[in-house]
């Protein structure tokens, strides 16, 4: 969310379809507590079929597993609120879809805690040709805020992902 606390007007996802198209990536969707909105705001974009190849709506734990390839070991061990789920459910996704990149959100929309963590905690990740990248989250509000807090923040990263494998490694 911009700092003011309200969601993005679509200039966040506009900017991730006009990356990846200008790059010729692929991207794949993995989501759980935001349940779609991120493919949602990928595809409220014209231009989006070049880009987006698909999303899988992984709400629960064993669809992590089954479908998307989150190791079993891993979500016993930690549950699905975990930084290497994220990043797990985007490689899945990735792979699953054949996507140049995978960006997947899990974490707790509330209103209460779920799996030892408090509503508001959530990760985002983006992995594979953008690089690897994750974000640990933990926002305010009632579920409707956090799903949409978690959204954007997923559209930023991804955002920031494509903008940083564009430019030029630093020189030593």
């Amino acid at each position: 969310m911009p700092a003011d606390g309200t969601v993005d007007d679509g200039g966040t996802a506009r900017r991730c379809v006009g990356l990846a198209r200008d790059a010729g990536l692929r991207v794949a969707v993995a989501e759980s507590l935001t349940a779609g909105l991120v493919a949602a705001r990928l595809a409220d974009v014209p231009g989006a079929s070049a880009v987006l190849r698909g999303g899988v709506v992984a709400y629960a734990t064993d669809v992590k597993a089954s479908v998307l390839g989150v190791p079993e070991d891993r979500l016993a061990r930690t549950g699905p609120v975990d930084v290497d789920v994220a990043r797990a459910m985007a490689d899945g996704v990735r792979a699953l879809l054949g996507a140049d990149v995978g960006v997947a959100t899990t974490g707790v929309a509330g209103p209460g805690p779920a799996d030892g963590h408090a509503a508001g905690t959530a990760f985002v990740a983006v992995t594979g040709a953008a690089g690897e990248h994750a974000e640990e989250l933990h926002l305010p509000g009632d579920r409707a805020a956090v799903r949409a807090g978690v959204a954007e923040a997923a559209l930023r990263l991804l955002a920031a992902a494509l903008a940083d494998r564009d430019r030029p490694a630093p020189s030593a």
